[in-house]
């Protein structure tokens, strides 16, 4: 299994992160504060100093454990943002959890759903895993829309869920199983044939926003 190859769909890329990745990724990050603060995860313990190159090294210490997958989203050979398969389990439940960020340059040009469809192929297929899961605040639309392109299934919503932009906040819960796309959540898109309303959030669940 070799997820150090870059996996791409047009000018769309992921590829495991790097430690030189540290710098471009940090300026991307203050470039873009205003942009990605409201979804960032904090911690109730209070502010904590933010190392992008000891984050990394996090991040590939947890994939050598077989935790997680920590990718780069590029655009035409461009760092875009992050993604990142964490939360890998084993055993009988076989799943793991995606998040991800994008800085603002590169919003709108389907750079998030693709890098999402193949990290979710990816998981399947090069992972072995069964689930997959991605949980949206209410509020992020941006982030709706990519499990609606995708056809991600509304599975609930989670009170109170991640601190994120200082305070715990609600999420709605979306997945997919192996079963649900045996030709790939990539080729099922491409192809047009995503269940038109799969992430629909019945209106029980609705939140203010």
């Amino acid at each position: 299994m070799d997820l150090t190859s870059p996996f791409h769909h047009g000018p769309v890329s992921i590829r495991l992160i790097r430690p030189r990745d540290a710098r471009v990724l940090q300026q991307q990050l203050l470039d873009n504060r205003s942009w990605l603060r409201r979804w960032e995860a904090t911690s109730p313990d209070g502010p904590v100093s933010f190392d992008m190159r000891l984050s990394i090294r996090r991040l590939l210490q947890q994939h050598r454990e077989g935790a997680g997958v920590p990718y780069v989203m590029e655009y035409e050979g461009q760092c875009a943002g992050q993604l990142n398969v964490w939360g890998i389990a084993r055993g009988s439940l076989a799943s793991a959890t995606i998040g991800y960020w994008i800085a603002e340059e590169f919003a709108g040009r389907n750079v998030t759903p693709i890098s999402v469809a193949l990290a979710t192929d990816i998981c399947f297929r090069e992972l072995n895993l069964h689930r997959v899961e991605i949980c949206i605040r209410p509020e992020n639309r941006a982030s709706l829309r990519v499990v609606e392109k995708l056809g991600f299934r509304y599975e609930g919503y989670r009170r109170r869920y991640i601190h994120i932009d200082g305070d715990w906040r609600d999420h709605y819960a979306f997945a997919l199983v192996r079963e649900d796309v045996p030709e790939g959540v990539l080729r099922r898109w491409v192809a047009g044939r995503v269940p038109p309303d799969a992430a629909t959030v019945p209106p029980e669940d609705r939140m203010p926003v």
